[in-house]
């Protein structure tokens, strides 16, 4: 897929992560897979997947949906994990995702390649790379090493970038002014419709919403906690 054919896909418009980690209840392919197929019936853009289940959730859900897919692999959970090596980016861009998501901060790789060994990896294979980033400076370079979209994914998560209680806004802004031509997906911690379409109005081309939607429990703990504050509020008076 070309660049500009995934814009037309997803330009203002919502991606859905469907991932879970291990020993989570929903850690299964084929159910990521049915999530995935919900969330298109839902009107989501394309779906961003893998994490943990590596190539086979990325090729299944491509399968169960009629959206692009966004690929990835995750190892560990320190460092650089998401999709950290040449060879990973190779493996994700051999399925049928349109576009492989890849760590795009400037700390050391486990194979001890280059961001930008990566990306050509990825063109090597006719797919596009998404940079997983976690500053304004790390996007800049992302996109500097070939780079087709820059998402901020990473805000938060890495030494020395801010963490912010909501998503970073600031962020999706800073980027937007900094690289004009290149897409910027929003992404971490939108956990409600304002917020997503809060990043759009920052510049934002589209927005990336996982936990929020396609993790019940997550989803069951809020509402339980809510609930079970405002029964002792109840109690107390």
């Amino acid at each position: 897929m070309k660049l500009n054919a995934l814009l037309s896909a997803i330009n203002g418009r919502l991606i859905v992560s469907c991932q879970a980690s291990e020993g989570h209840a929903l850690r299964h392919t084929g159910t990521l897979a049915r999530v995935a197929r919900a969330a298109a019936d839902g009107r989501a853009a394309a779906i961003r997947c893998g994490g943990v289940g590596g190539v086979a959730d990325v090729t299944a859900v491509a399968e169960a949906v009629d959206v692009p897919v966004i690929g990835l692999t995750k190892s560990g959970r320190e460092g650089v994990f998401i999709t950290p090596t040449v060879e990973a980016a190779r493996s994700v861009a051999a399925t049928p995702a349109a576009v492989v998501a890849l760590d795009g901060t400037a700390r050391p790789r486990p194979d001890g390649s280059a961001l930008r060994d990566g990306i050509a990896a990825v063109h090597e294979l006719g797919k596009l790379a998404m940079a997983d980033v976690s500053t304004a400076a790390e996007g800049i370079a992302a996109a500097d090493a070939g780079a087709d979209l820059v998402a901020t994914t990473l805000s938060g998560y890495t030494p020395g970038s801010r963490r912010t209680v909501g998503p970073d806004l600031a962020l999706v802004g800073e980027l937007a002014a900094a690289l004009p031509e290149v897409p910027i997906v929003a992404e971490g911690r939108y956990h409600a419709p304002e917020q997503a379409a809060e990043a759009i109005r920052a510049g934002a081309a589209s927005v990336v919403v996982g936990t929020a939607i396609t993790d019940p429990t997550w989803i069951t703990r809020s509402f339980a906690e809510a609930v079970t504050t405002a029964g002792g509020e109840h109690v107390g008076r």
